[in-house]
């Protein structure tokens, strides 16, 4: 892989109503060296934008490192609605799905979900936890996790289930905008481990943001980056190696879990154990997919 890709692109995702937000950001770092950068719009990104650029500008040999989960818990019920006779069979029939369901909600965002009769019993939005929210043999205080996500834990992160949408670090809406996302990328760009690496081309890969953090030597409960300071000191770390940013003073989390998940990529990228991950099975890969970056 050491010579697969030459540009390393972070996308920090949200979720959240409306159409820009500044919480998404976008950073990119490239085999050459040198520091990773923001890629800024002066009214910030829309979810409609990132499309765009991943459909039309981005690079040819772009490694895609996006934070939000590409799937929801499928192996603990073996389904991803289990009860439910619609439930799809893997994760680019669940991204269709949601995409169908949604297919009315404005700037791909995902109300419909948690409005949907019987899926919403899946879910834990609002004030309302869903009958459905956990299933037996396999709840956790966080809700359902995938098989990637309990292998997080044992690294000493804290992932909340993509299946819970409110309430503090949840990714369920960024994860459930971005599968939009990737059903609309459908043959343009794989995503792995749902698709094989081809060997040549860009390629999408799930991040999640506390890996590299951790790798430096923060803990769980400090992987936040809100200063320059911060961020340079874990860019310059040798698990990352990274020049470090110009700046002073403060800086936003989104922007910090960007550029140091793009200067990450550029270093993670030659590890194999990393794309060869011990729990990651056939059958793991097409269902629920996988986080680059979980041993």
């Amino acid at each position: 892989m050491t010579d697969r890709f030459r540009h390393f692109l972070a996308i920090d995702w949200s979720g959240a109503k409306g159409e820009r937000h500044r919480s998404i950001a976008l950073a990119m770092s490239n085999l050459e060296g040198g520091p990773p950068v923001l890629i800024e719009r002066k009214k910030g990104w829309s979810r409609a934008d990132v499309l765009a650029l991943l459909r039309e500008d981005l690079p040819t040999d772009t490694l895609v490192g996006m934070d939000l989960g590409i799937s929801l818990p499928f192996a603990d019920c073996r389904a991803f609605f289990p009860g439910w006779k619609d439930s799809p069979a893997d994760a680019k029939s669940l991204w269709a799905l949601i995409d169908e369901i949604c297919t009315e909600d404005e700037h791909l965002s995902v109300s419909s979900m948690v409005t949907h009769p019987e899926l919403r019993e899946y879910f834990h939005h609002g004030e309302h936890m869903g009958k459905h929210y956990r299933c037996d043999g396999a709840t956790h205080r966080n809700g359902r996790l995938r098989v990637a996500e309990h292998g997080q834990r044992a690294m000493g992160c804290r992932p909340h289930s993509n299946l819970k949408l409110v309430g503090s670090g949840q990714v369920g809406k960024a994860s459930l905008t971005g599968m939009r996302v990737l059903n609309a990328l459908a043959g343009r760009i794989p995503v792995w481990p749902v698709d094989d690496d081809p060997g040549y081309g860009s390629l999408i890969v799930e991040m999640y943001t506390a890996i590299p953090a951790l790798e430096t030597g923060r803990s769980a409960a400090n992987t936040k980056l809100r200063s320059f300071g911060e961020l340079n000191e874990v860019l310059t770390h040798p698990a990352i190696a990274s020049p470090p940013v110009k700046g002073q003073g403060p800086i936003s989390d989104h922007q910090s879990d960007a550029l140091m998940t793009a200067a990450w990529l550029r270093r993670a990228v030659s590890r194999e154990e990393l794309w060869n991950p011990a729990g990651l099975t056939a059958e793991i890969a097409r269902t629920e997919g996988w986080t680059f970056g979980t041993c």
